[in-house]
């Protein structure tokens, strides 16, 4: 416990007092937002906010990881640093998206071909190792059968687990850059998601196999992910301080591919992907409002939102800014609280025992 303590203060310190440096810095070298013309015109105001903030949050989070191991004298784990690897990889990929945005003012950064690459070489590099390295007791970090709160009896096999979790990282980390497009709206929704997973990591590492009577959790290094968990939680609300309404800083590409990378990351090593369905519930319905969109207009040449993704909707039907985040953080605690429910009532009634 103490290093999940650890990390998260020292994250959140690092965040804290770290990204009014990096917004002298980033002021002092021009790297503000660009606009999009096509978007809700409140937004024409953001111009020039300081953006890449997100490597702020990737250095919180090492620091805040490394620094608790540290302190504690404990040796990091095989588990946690390939999430660290998924989440820092991916945030260079957005870094360098978010580079091009502002060093060659134009609003789509890198080309969508390159953009994909870099995330299929990252997300597959790390899917390849997760089935390396086994402990003693047979564990490697992830396992070829998909996962509820428990295995589901579904085995994909090597090649089919690593497109599995392309898929689900690609998926996760452009959820996030999705939801990146209000003031804290990411930044507050990533704080309760990443705490669930400690909260998570901490009881599946209380209730661990082999050792735990009875049911148990075949996570290989569940504490050292509520640890990491711990880590990005702290990171994020450090930086949240002042990426909340009016924002002085943006995340970016930078932020949200990297924190949907670390998410995807632990929901797969912790062996519980598709309860991300739940406790991300709200990375997956921005995700829905868009696909529902592009395909709805592709079928019928009509829109079905003002405009996508979702929170754009809300803003163009009136919604003021701040109003439309509040109501989507409660949505986004309401689907964390679900999640969590059904993984401790899934222990209670001893489903999958």
């Amino acid at each position: 416990m103490r290093q999940v303590l650890l990390a998260a203060s020292l994250g959140l310190i690092v965040t804290l007092f770290g990204t009014p440096v990096a917004i002298r810095l980033l002021i002092r070298r021009g790297y503000g937002q660009l606009i999009r013309d096509d978007g809700p015109t409140s937004h024409h105001t953001k111009r020039g906010t300081p953006t890449m903030g997100g490597a702020v949050i990737i250095i919180g989070t090492l620091l805040g990881y490394f620094g608790a191991h540290l302190i504690t004298w404990r040796d990091t784990t095989v588990s946690g640093l390939l999430v660290l690897f998924l989440m820092t990889g991916l945030g260079i990929v957005g870094f360098l998206d978010d580079y091009i945005k502002v060093a060659k003012q134009r609003s789509l950064g890198l080309r969508a071909w390159a953009k994909l690459t870099g995330q299929m070489l990252i997300a597959v590099t790390f899917a390849i190792l997760a089935l390396q390295f086994p402990d003693p007791n047979g564990f490697t970090p992830a396992s070829t059968e998909i996962s509820f709160i428990r295995d589901t009896g579904v085995v994909l096999g090597g090649v089919l687990f690593v497109v599995w979790a392309y898929v689900m990282i690609a998926g996760t980390s452009n959820g996030v850059n999705l939801t990146d497009g209000l003031d804290g709206l990411a930044t507050g929704t990533s704080v309760m998601v990443f705490a669930s997973y400690v909260l998570i990591g901490i009881w599946q590492f209380g209730n661990a196999c082999p050792g735990a009577a009875g049911k148990c959790y075949e996570a290989r290094d569940p504490l050292d992910l509520a640890v990491v968990a711990a880590a990005v939680m702290g990171a994020c609300f450090g930086f949240l301080w002042w990426n909340a309404s009016p924002a002085k800083i943006f995340m970016g590409d930078t932020g949200s591919l990297a924190l949907g990378g670390a998410l995807a990351g632990i929901a797969i090593l912790s062996r519980t992907e598709l309860l991300l369905v739940l406790v991300g519930g709200l990375f997956v319905l921005i995700s829905l409002s868009v696909i529902v969109q592009v395909g709805f207009f592709k079928l019928t040449g009509r829109r079905v939102f003002r405009m996508a993704p979702l929170q754009h909707h809300f803003e163009l039907v009136g919604w003021g800014e701040v109003t439309i985040v509040i109501r989507f953080w409660i949505i986004a605690g309401l689907l964390v609280a679900l999640g969590l429910g059904v993984f401790y009532a899934e222990w209670v009634t001893g489903a999958g025992a």
